[in-house]
């Protein structure tokens, strides 16, 4: 094999687990994960507002009262280490109105932990929004910035637990600038087509108290440009028959 393809293969072998898409790991039907959600005969085209690394103290609140405004039903992926005695009560509030929430990780370690540390983990980060909420969990998982593994996805095969992605492009990232409500918003209703799944940050994985104002601001202006190009919104949760499932 010539050595600039052997590079090549070697190289992409590496960043296969770094890929913020569906990629090489994904290519067997053990892993099972979502990055792009199917449609179904006779739905309407629907996107997936999600959110990450909340909750925040200061800003997912303001979140909610945009969602609730927009009549959208969204999914949080939440750091169980935020969650605290502060803002158990966002979490109490996100499930009452009707958003799924998802287990999220603010560290690539459970990438090298063994499969029975991943499932413990995220079981017991599930069991926690269950004592919050009173309602039950929603088995998706998602991965500090798509950071994944084969031992990660066999933990989350003993867990019941599904890998959720993004479609590609549908994030709120910035080139290192802090995000705007309004840049976001005109990126994402420009790209946005029927099964994409929107990532946003309401929190940030290290930082308890970061500025996230721009995830109410993008929601406000990107769900009646949405709206206005037909499509619907849903949770994944209760939204996507595929979650639940087997492979």
């Amino acid at each position: 094999m010539p050595v600039a393809i052997l590079a090549l293969v070697l190289v992409t072998a590496m960043l296969a687990h770094t890929a913020p898409a569906r990629f090489l790991l994904e290519a067997s039907p053990r892993y099972r994960s979502l990055w792009h959600v199917p449609a179904r005969p006779g739905d309407p085209p629907t996107v997936y507002l999600t959110f990450d690394d909340g909750p925040n103290a200061l800003w997912t609140p303001p979140l909610l009262d945009a969602l609730r405004e927009s009549d959208v039903r969204a999914t949080f992926f939440v750091i169980d280490r935020q969650v605290t005695a502060v803002t158990e009560g966002i979490v109490r509030r996100t499930a009452d109105e009707g958003h799924s929430i998802g287990v999220h990780t603010g560290s690539r370690g459970l990438m090298i932990s063994s499969p029975s540390r991943v499932a413990r983990d995220v079981r017991q980060a599930a069991e926690r929004i269950v004592r919050i909420t009173g309602q039950p969990s929603c088995a998706m998982f998602r991965p500090h910035a798509g950071w994944r593994s084969i031992t990660m996805y066999e933990g989350l095969r003993q867990a019941g637990y599904t890998l959720v992605g993004w479609s590609w492009g549908m994030w709120d990232w910035h080139w290192w600038q802090r995000p705007e409500g309004g840049r976001v918003a005109a990126r994402l209703a420009e790209r946005a087509s029927a099964g994409d799944i929107i990532v946003i940050h309401d929190g940030h994985h290290n930082d308890q108290n970061a500025d996230r104002r721009h995830a109410a601001d993008a929601v406000r202006l990107l769900v009646p440009r949405l709206r206005a190009r037909g499509f619907s919104f849903a949770p994944l949760c209760t939204g996507v028959r595929l979650v639940s499932e087997p492979p």
